[in-house]
């Protein structure tokens, strides 16, 4: 019973978009790396994060914490100290949080969909000086750590923190944010690409990121007219 439950749980389009991002990060992982099982496990466990976050199910960040910690190792072996910083020092904290947020605003009775939450212009302002405040005292913390590709990892964790925010406070701009990140990202991994081939396979996953967190938006936009109504 809870096994169709679960197959009725997602519709056509996201069953079909998850197992399509797990058949292609799987298939790029054999041509361009075939050992770093970590890149391989992190991957599908982010992928599965954003499907379940998309729906506004706190089962994503629960996942999201889980893939931040494994990010953090992944971005360690490439001396990407901010990307390392950023995910275990505030993407995983963070994701705890919203967690907790998401677990304490559910929609109706069911703990299976989160309330969609509006933010107003005096908070969007208040978000973009804090996330200009953390970028900056990370970009010392980055330069001091001898970062690799200092400007994109810095323009990383101005994205990564807008992102966490806005995924704490419900917002449907969460997920555009992420996608604003996975593109600096993608850029990140195909400079670290041009020294080892291996590092493709991330750069496919963040690629894979994109188009679900693109999605993502799209989905919370519908959910917050439903909820509206």
């Amino acid at each position: 019973m809870k096994i169709k439950r679960l197959i009725n749980y997602f519709s056509p389009f996201e069953w079909s978009l998850w197992l399509t991002s797990l058949f292609i990060i799987f298939l790029f992982f054999c041509l361009f790396d075939r050992e770093g099982y970590l890149t391989l496990i992190s991957s599908y466990i982010g992928v599965t994060s954003l499907i379940f976050a998309a729906k506004g199910n706190p089962t994503g960040p629960a996942l999201m914490i889980i893939f931040s910690v494994l990010y953090g190792i992944i971005s360690y072996s490439f001396s990407y100290y901010g990307e390392m910083a950023t995910y275990l020092g505030m993407t995983a904290p963070m994701s705890v949080i919203a967690l907790v947020a998401w677990l304490k605003n559910p929609y109706g009775k069911s703990q299976a969909e989160v309330k969609v939450n509006k933010i107003s212009v005096k908070e969007g302002i208040f978000a973009i000086i804090l996330t200009t405040i953390v970028t900056i005292a990370f970009y010392f913390i980055l330069l001091a750590l001898n970062t690799a590709n200092m400007i994109p990892s810095t323009i990383s964790v101005m994205t990564s923190f807008l992102a966490v925010y806005l995924t704490w406070r419900r917002s449907p701009y969460y997920a555009l944010a992420y996608a604003a990140n996975d593109v600096i990202l993608i850029i990140l991994w195909i400079l670290a690409t041009l020294e080892d081939i291996s590092y493709f396979s991330v750069t496919v996953c963040f690629a894979v990121f994109l188009v679900n967190d693109l999605y993502g938006f799209i989905s919370w936009q519908r959910m917050q007219k439903r909820q509206e109504k």
